[in-house]
Formats: C-alpha cells, structure tokens, sequence
C-alpha cells in the first residue's frame, strides 16, 4: 500500500479580507482549516503538516513556517517536505470550502508513470493534488530562495501531472468577504469572484480625487482578478508589472473602459497559458 502525507498551506497575508486569516474562517460549524485537515485524513493521509504559523494548538499536525514568512505557496511547500516521510503527498490550500469532496477525486495512489495528479476546471489547480514526494523534492531543489514568490509553474511545469477534470463550483475557494458569504449559504459564489473588498474604496476614491478620474475609471476587481491569475499562472512579482503593462496597452488604445478591460482579458489569456508553453 503506497503511504501518503499531506502539505496544507494556510500561511498567506489574506490581502482581499484585510488582512485576516482565512484559514480560520468558519463555514457551517467548521474552520476551513479544520475542513482540510479532516479532508486529507479520510483520504488516507498520515502525517499532516501545515505551513503556517501555528493557528490552532489543538489540531495534531506539525507547523512549520517558510523563513522569511509571506513567500508564497511554493516557499511553504519547501519549507514543509522535510517533514513529510510518504511515498505520495497532497497538497492543498486552506482556503477551500469544499476540501473534502475536492479531495475525494484525487487518484489515490497515483498512476503509474505521473509525477502527480491535480483538479482541472478550466485551469489546473495545482494547489488541489496529489504528488509523488521524490518529484516534488527533486522539483523542488533548483529553485533559488528556497522557493520565495515563485510559482506553482516554476515548481511543477516539468513534472508529469495528471488532471480531474471537475465543475468550478467545486474549487471555489474563500479569496473575499462575498466568497465567504457565499460559502455559508449567501449569495452563489461567481466564477469571477469580482466583487472586491471594502478596504480599497477609500483608496480607489482617493486615486480618482487625486488624478481626476470619472466614477468607473478604477475598475478594481478586473485589476484584482488579474493580479490573482498572474501571480498564480506565472509568480506573484509579475502580478503589479502585469497590471502595469495592461494599463500601458489600454492607454495607447484609447484609455476607455473597453480598452482596459481588453487589454486585461489579453495578459490573463496570456497568464493562464503559461504553463503549458
């Protein structure tokens, strides 16, 4: 029987919820957290190491955290395979209202000839999968700053990774207020997940006085949209460069709300195929 772990990665700066900690968000009677541990649990899963820093003292799991803190998914993936000892080890977000039927559906062991295995609607989940320890670690190792800001991409392009294909609604995970509503039974969470946070109005309105914009001009849940896609498709330094560019190209068309919202819809086209060029 091939022996399994799991990495859980609850460790970010939840920038869309001010700041707060996701992972421990409750959706009906259970933190996400406590949903992915429990999810990983039922599909076998032995040790179970969280990177993050210890946010629950109860749960049996060991934490490590990636040093400097806030680097990213890949770093805390570094930062906890010394711990695992399994053959095979999940890997998946604590951010995932859904863990345990997302979980479930993951090829368990793995096939033969794969390095891995990840949920696939529409785009690969890499952060929803399976993989072979020893291709993780040998991934793993070139990478420079044990893994600091670089992307799933980086660490996972080369390897053979199968896909489930599934329906987004299963991987929909908390990224705002609005998702978090909708995962306790509010409104239906959209694919897009465009309603963006309370905290940037202000700032928004500011930037608008500031430089004379129209009511319109700031679309930010398109820039945060983009932001989301790029840093997980390519590595999270190129998300503001991204918004950038977008911004360079909308204005030498024109500068209408067409204009940035294709120039948008151009580099998370881009984005997204990224890791199958």
């Amino acid at each position: 029987m091939v022996s399994v772990d799991a990495i859980l990665l609850a460790g970010g700066r939840g920038s869309r919820v001010d700041g707060a900690v996701k992972p421990l968000f409750e959706v009906n009677g259970s933190t996400l957290l406590h949903r992915a541990v429990a999810a990983v649990r039922a599909s076998g899963a032995g040790r179970v190491v969280v990177a993050a820093p210890v946010l629950d003292a109860r749960l049996d799991v060991v934490w490590v955290r990636e040093d400097p803190p806030f680097g990213g998914p890949v770093a805390g993936i570094v930062a906890a395979l010394p711990e695992v000892d399994a053959e095979e080890v999940y890997v998946i977000a604590c951010d995932l209202p859904t863990a345990d039927a997302a979980v479930a559906l993951l090829p368990a062991p793995l096939p033969v000839g794969v390095d891995g295995a990840c949920l696939d609607d529409g785009r690969r989940q890499w952060l929803i999968g399976r993989y072979r320890t020893a291709s993780l670690r040998a991934a793993a190792s070139p990478l420079p700053g044990r893994g600091r800001d670089a992307s799933m991409r980086a660490l996972l392009g080369g390897l053979v990774v199968t896909s489930v294909t599934v329906d987004p609604a299963l991987t929909h995970d908390v990224d705002t207020w609005d998702d978090l509503e909708a995962a306790r039974g509010g409104a239906a969470m959209t694919e897009s997940r465009t309603l963006p946070p309370e905290a940037l109005d202000d700032w928004s309105a500011a930037l608008a006085e500031r430089f004379d914009l129209g009511e319109g001009d700031i679309p930010i849940s398109l820039i945060l949209d983009l932001a989301r896609d790029v840093a997980n498709g390519v590595a999270r330094p190129a998300a503001p460069l991204s918004a950038f560019v977008a911004g360079l190209v909308a204005g030498r068309a024109g500068g209408s709300p067409a204009d940035t919202e294709a120039a948008v819809a151009a580099v998370v086209e881009l984005a997204r195929g990224w890791e199958t060029r």
